[in-house]
């Protein structure tokens, strides 16, 4: 049983947002509440759980092993939750976004915060072998992924490429390398480690010195521990991660998100609300005509003046 099944979702989200910004500060501008109230859940949080999940003092902010092993099982419990879907205050349902483990979402959460204060957002976990089943299904509205996804009916914007790493237990050969190839790991046990959502069963056989597991980047360092350390791997492919959402579900509220991941401004042209505006009416006005021809002179009642005869 989870340690975190007693804890309600809310208070678990605010941990793994100071967790993965490691700033209690921006942490709490990018879920709209003060950092003192952060604060004092994390506080509460240790208590209930009877351990440090943060470093004290520690600047920058650091997890312990413990809150760096809590991590993943806080996600795991907040993915396995039922969303709420909260409401904005003229009675309208906010905007869904999911992510898979390894995903950083608070950047964009923290903007849209900052330029949409009246619309929430709900953020859900989901397990990677669930990403194309929440959106098909409608359990969340736009979906940070990892590709490649069934692209029937579905909208995909790729936004950025993990490069592979190889984990192994700090004292192993390989970690005085920088970078290594397959041919380097020839000789090794491979943990099988291609089951995302289930990868921290890998990463503890790899602790305990059995094998070494290749994984995503960002998946390294979700399950970070101290007795461990990754490289490079040079000829493994990339994984990419891209934001989906169901092309028959674009809404407006899709777009500005889809707007804020891409790093559109909030004055940009492509913005419903902009376009919006820019579709009213405008009032006629009178102008000059700019680098045309000047037309011919007017008398003060708006004729034109007879031009002037020439003497023969």
């Amino acid at each position: 049983m989870s340690r975190f099944e007693s804890i309600d979702v809310a208070r678990l989200r605010w941990f793994v947002a100071v967790a993965e910004e490691l700033h209690f500060a921006r942490a709490a501008k990018g879920l709209n509440i003060s950092r003192q109230r952060l604060s004092q859940t994390v506080i509460e949080l240790e208590g209930e759980l009877g351990t440090k999940l943060f470093v004290p003092g520690a600047q920058p902010t650091q997890l312990t092993e413990d809150g760096a092993a809590l991590l993943a099982e806080a996600r795991e419990s907040i993915a396995r939750a039922e969303p709420v879907v909260e409401e904005t205050t003229d009675g309208s349902a906010a905007l869904r976004v999911g992510f898979v483990p390894g995903v950083t979402v608070s950047k964009w959460t923290r903007i849209w915060g900052e330029r949409f204060p009246d619309t929430p957002l709900e953020v859900v976990g989901v397990p990677m072998g669930e990403q194309e089943a929440a959106l098909r299904a409608g359990r969340v509205d736009v979906c940070f992924v990892r590709l490649p996804i069934d692209r029937d009916g579905m909208s995909a914007i790729p936004l950025y490429r993990e490069v592979p790493v190889v984990v192994v237990p700090k004292d192993h050969p390989i970690s005085v390398f920088e970078q290594v190839s397959m041919a380097d790991l020839a000789d090794e046990r491979m943990q099988d480690a291609s089951d995302i959502d289930s990868v921290s069963g890998a990463i503890e056989l790899v602790a305990a010195g059995v094998g070494v597991a290749v994984v995503p980047h960002s998946i390294a360092r979700l399950h970070a521990r101290r007795d461990l350390v990754y490289r490079t791997v040079t000829d493994v492919a990339d994984t990419e991660i891209a934001l989906a959402w169901p092309t028959d579900r674009t809404s407006d509220l899709v777009e500005d998100f889809v707007g804020v991941v891409r790093g559109r401004s909030e004055r940009s042209s492509r913005s419903p609300a902009v376009r919006a505006k820019s579709a009213e009416p405008q009032k006629k006005s009178v102008a000059k005509r700019a680098g045309g021809r000047p037309g011919p002179a007017k008398n003060a009642v708006g004729k034109k003046k007879p031009a002037k005869r020439r003497g023969r």
